[in-house]
């Protein structure tokens, strides 16, 4: 290894804090972001990068009239005098300009491929052409006219807009994606003759509220269209703060296919969802078994979506079908609304409806006030040249004279007509062939007119009311040319209610109904054999593991475990292993304590009831309805002291409770005097010296009591013989009948 370098010896060395460089840079590079990338202008709605190529395409002449040009001269433009970042992004931003899926109104007019909603690329910049739309003629209309700022190029070798002047209300007709450091913007398109409609409300009324708005605005007007679903509440809320999101649906409708078959056409898609991935993502939940009401998915789409649904079957009702479908696809999507502007062209901000309608009319009033500025120092110009031409009309032949004897004919035309030098220049500058045209009478015709206009501009920029009259005119006409009549102006959006599925069993719907044999096992591993298989004798455990319990179940069920900390747990039956292995360890399944274990599992049945009993002899009645938990920690049912455990969880179906307890002493009382609750410790049901509960069991008493022995046969005592052991709650009871097992288990 060589000897380290010394930093070189001199006076030129600055030693800066890294924190204080890092901070420094890293902040001019967030604001150079947020400023000339990510976050549009609230009053042209455009990135520079946008407003640079309407720019250059301005200044290439392609006017929605011109014919088009290739896209790469345009990018090249753009590239070598405005914007020096990579080819590809500026086409990338091009094509977005000119997709009618992506852009509310297109502000570029693109001939060739420029890729398609299924999520397809346009083909290379060689190949298209584009040329600017209406859209893009109004928000460059009077760039000309000293209407806008301009500032220095990169390279300082050129000079490009700082805003447009924007006669159409782009920020909110467009939309706007970005993100940026620290922040980012979600913009959803609008429809542009409902914020005309505000924004001339806004005029009148200017401290109206967002609400009073939304009259006019009632929410996103998308490019592809669909329907949104939220309320009106919501949608009022995020126009006031300028930040939420909106639900948007596909578009569907039944179509009879005869004979009473139906299938389900979608027309229209959420936007920004690229159809391909949609219909692949529907495909996967097919194949996966995820969809079992629907049969088939097929795309039949041209120039317009169709995409068809096919059912199961005709009896599957279409709403719960395409529900399913909205829970499990992109088919219904959350467009986000975060509108995140410049305001002013220079400090990011959220704003809300009212603001950005705001921002915009105040641009709309500077630019008026601008334009006409410009005007008059025109008009100014040309009346002093007509004030010359109208001295010199009456001696023509003397000023030919000058002009053809004098060496400086400026000096002396000045000096004979007492002109200004702007006239003199005129005079000399006019051609021979206009002489003729000389005529008094026009001329005076000319300077009248002048005159007339130059006073009522100055009336318009001396009263505010008729400049915003003038702004109303304008917008007037831009609402024209975008009215709901026209084909582009027409509402695409549509609004709904969601229909109401509270009382849909979406776990049900979602999963194909079969029949499947639960199996757990002594150590608390469960699986789910497919069909209802009688005979388990075949069924292999691992090491010296058995069988626990068994029970049959459908795909669509809920298993409830339960534990003997009194907790119950709910596993879906559609996501239990399969039966060909051992299954998994109900452990991985749900949050159970450490020292606690399972004591039975059975099929979650609505509407029954459950005997539960702690080893204390404490128990109550709960409904299943109450039981159910959605989550891995489940629900506290029967609440112990330690070290009482719960023993005992049975079904509560007759009007008698036979409980015997470690002393073998049994007790029957009527089912009735046991409470129901939902979660608790319960009441005594039977007394003890020491030990506690064995089992318990809730049977009809007109139908005796019945046990299984250690040897599987089954024994009843009828009603007649339980005279001995019938009492009331919290007696002791007395040994059991004759042949009871040595278990003290009623074994069922």
């Amino acid at each position: 290894m060589g000897k380290p370098v010394n930093p070189p010896s001199g006076g030129e060395i600055e030693s800066i804090n890294l924190k204080d460089a890092l901070e420094e840079r890293y902040l001019a590079y967030a604001l150079s972001t947020i400023m000339h990338r990510a976050l549009p202008d609230a009053r042209d709605g455009l990135k520079p990068v946008h407003r640079r190529i309407l720019h250059a395409m301005r200044l290439l002449r392609l006017d929605p009239r011109s014919a088009p040009k290739k896209c790469a001269r345009v990018v090249g433009d753009v590239m070598g005098q405005y914007h020096p970042h990579g080819d590809q992004s500026i086409y990338d931003a091009l094509v977005r300009m000119a997709q009618d899926f992506a852009q509310r109104y297109p502000l570029v007019e693109g001939q060739g491929n420029f890729g398609n909603i299924d999520g397809d690329n346009a083909a290379a910049m060689r190949y298209t052409e584009a040329r600017l739309t209406e859209v893009a003629r109004l928000l460059l209309d009077g760039i000309d006219e000293n209407s806008v700022d301009f500032r220095e190029t990169y390279d300082q070798t050129n000079e490009e807009p700082i805003v447009l002047p924007a006669a159409f209300p782009n920020l909110l007709a467009n939309g706007s994606q970005g993100i940026a450091v620290g922040m980012a913007t979600s913009i959803p398109s609008h429809n542009a003759a409902e914020l005309c409609d505000a924004a001339l409300y806004l005029i009148g009324h200017p401290k109206a509220t967002s609400d009073q708005l939304m009259t006019f605005v009632p929410g996103p007007d998308l490019p592809t269209g669909g329907i949104i679903v939220d309320s009106q509440s919501s949608i009022a809320e995020t126009y006031r703060t300028g930040r939420g999101s909106f639900r948007v649906r596909a578009r569907w409708h039944k179509e009879d296919a005869g004979r009473g078959v139906w299938n389900i056409i979608i027309t229209e898609i959420p936007y920004s969802v690229p159809k391909s991935r949609l219909i692949e993502k529907i495909a996967e939940l097919l194949q996966e078994k995820k969809l079992p009401l629907l049969a088939d998915v097929r795309d039949e789409s041209a120039e317009d979506i169709r995409i068809v649904l096919e059912p199961r079957s005709k009896t599957v009702d279409p709403i719960i079908l395409m529900e399913s479908l909205f829970k499990l696809t992109e088919l219904e999507s959350r467009i986000p609304m975060n509108v995140n502007v410049l305001a002013g062209g220079k400090v990011p901000k959220v704003l809300g409806l009212v603001e950005c309608l705001r921002e915009w009319l105040d641009h709309r009033r500077e630019v008026l006030i601008r334009r006409s500025g410009f005007r008059l120092a025109a008009i100014d110009r040309r009346l002093e040249i007509l004030g010359g031409l109208l001295i010199v009309y009456l001696d023509l032949d003397r000023v030919i004279k000058i002009i053809r004897e004098e060496d400086e004919p400026r000096q002396e035309l000045m000096r004979v007509f007492k002109l200004t030098e702007i006239q003199a220049n005129a005079i000399l500058d006019t051609r021979l062939r206009s002489l003729r045209k000389l005529e008094e009478m026009e001329l005076k015709r000319e300077q009248k007119n002048l005159q007339d206009e130059k006073s009522s501009i100055e009336n318009l920029l001396g009263s505010e009311k008729a400049q915003w009259k003038a702004v109303t005119a304008e917008i007037r006409e831009v609402r024209k040319t975008f009215g709901p009549e026209t084909a582009l102006g027409k509402r695409r959006t549509t609004f709904a209610e969601a229909p109401d599925t509270s009382d849909i069993d979406f776990a049900e719907a979602m999963v194909e109904r079969e029949p499947i044999t639960v199996i757990v096992s002594e150590k608390g591993w469960i699986r789910a054999m497919k069909g209802h298989q009688a005979d388990l004798s075949a069924v292999q455990f691992k090491g010296d593991d058995s069988l626990k319990t068994a029970f049959f179940a459908e795909t669509t069920s809920k298993i409830i475990v339960v534990a003997n900390n009194g907790r119950f747990f709910t596993l879906e039956a559609s996501k239990l292993p399969g039966g060909r292995g051992f299954g998994d360890p109900i452990r991985l399944m749900v949050d159970l304590e450490e020292g606690a274990d399972f004591i039975s599992a059975f099929p979650y049945k609505a509407g029954s009831k459950l005997l539960v009993v702690g080893s204390d002899g404490r128990g109550f009645v709960a409904p299943t309805d109450d039981i159910t938990a959605n989550t891995r920690k489940g629900k506290q049912i029967l609440n112990l002291d330690a070290p009482t455990q719960m023993v005992v969880c049975t079904e509560a179906e007759g009007d008698h409770v036979a409980i015997i307890g470690e002393n073998r002493k049994m007790l029957i009382f009527p089912a009735k005097q046991v409470p129901e609750m939902t979660r608790g410790k319960g009441v005594r049901l039977q007394r003890y010296k020491d030990g506690g509960v064995s089992d318990a069991k809730v049977f009809k008493l007109k139908e005796g009591l019945t046990w299984k022995d250690t040897s599987g046969r089954t024994w009843t005592v009828a009603k007649e013989d339980l005279r001995d052991w019938m009492g009331d709650r919290t007696e002791a009871g007395r040994l059991p009948p004759k042949g009871f097992p040595k278990s003290n288990k009623f074994g069922e």
